[in-house]
């Protein structure tokens, strides 16, 4: 099951990465605030409509007159128990339809709400490097990588300084350097393993750029987290590839906040529109 959601993970990528590459490209171009609030005002108008007509719009509106006949009898009759008592039942079990009626249009969006949100982290959750400036790189290796273990390093390279390392840890399998990149740009490390050279994407300059900090193994988690990079097979001798960015730093567009902002600004739009596009929810 797991290898199956990885290669499905796997092939969903590769269109959500076109859109990044095409839709998103804006956002290097407009101050952080703006592109999401851009992309989350068009994110929520779009997700209002995919949810009128994915859902039953005539039985919603249907539940949600019965709630409001159920809290008006609360409040009407509330010296009365005994209707009281039915008034509420009447509105949970209502309020139990309702959220039923909505579970088609949610499994409609969750994936692609998540594959726009992974696709924005990578743009607004880290910052790239600044030229000379200093980060950690971590290649984990398979379990059974132990032979080659002494025989990997990063092959030199005019765009990437390796500072320190590399730094063998054999308990976890893993390989550290300190890097710095020389110039501004999209650069590739080559790993050389054993035979096999294995590549990872390094950002540096300023502004915003598309970050991919880790390279996953053969993890459906992983793929979908770190959707820009192709997944290493269940077969190569390295199972990951991370480097320690710096975080963002903005309450609009930096780290972790960007998703509230995203989230809320959604919602707002959302409601904004939805007497516009006649939408029950």
């Amino acid at each position: 099951m797991t290898d199956i959601l990885a290669k499905l993970i796997t092939w969903l990528n590769v269109p959500a990465n076109a859109f990044g590459r095409y839709a998103l490209q804006f956002i290097a171009e407009v101050p952080g605030w703006l592109s999401n609030t851009i992309i989350s005002a068009v994110t929520g108008v779009v997700f209002l409509l995919l949810f009128k007509y994915t859902s039953n719009q005539r039985a919603i509106s249907k539940v949600k007159d019965t709630i409001k006949a159920n809290i008006l009898a609360i409040w009407l009759f509330k010296d009365s128990i005994s209707v009281v008592l039915k008034s509420e039942l009447g509105a949970f079990r209502a309020i139990s339809v309702l959220l039923f009626l909505s579970t088609r249009p949610v499994l409609f969006a969750i994936i692609p709400v998540c594959l726009l949100i992974f696709q924005l982290g990578a743009w607004y959750q880290f910052r790239p490097l600044q030229p000379k400036e200093q980060a950690v790189v971590t290649a984990k290796l398979s379990d059974d990588a132990g032979p080659v273990l002494n025989d990997v390093d990063i092959e030199p390279s005019a765009d990437i300084d390796v500072v320190v390392g590399p730094i063998r840890m054999p308990s976890e399998n893993e390989v550290v350097w300190e890097i710095s990149p020389a110039q501004a740009g999209i650069h590739h490390i080559r790993f050389r393993v054993g035979e096999d050279v294995f590549e990872k994407t390094l950002a540096a300059g300023d502004g915003f750029m598309p970050i991919s900090p880790k390279r996953p193994g053969w993890k459906w988690l992983d793929i979908f987290m770190y959707p820009l990079e192709k997944p290493f097979t269940p077969e190569s001798p390295v199972r990951s590839i991370a480097i320690d960015y710096p975080e963002r730093v903005s309450l609009t567009s930096g780290a972790d906040w960007w998703l509230v902002y995203f989230l809320v600004v959604s919602m707002v739009f959302a409601f904004i529109f939805k007497p516009v596009f006649k939408v029950n929810f």
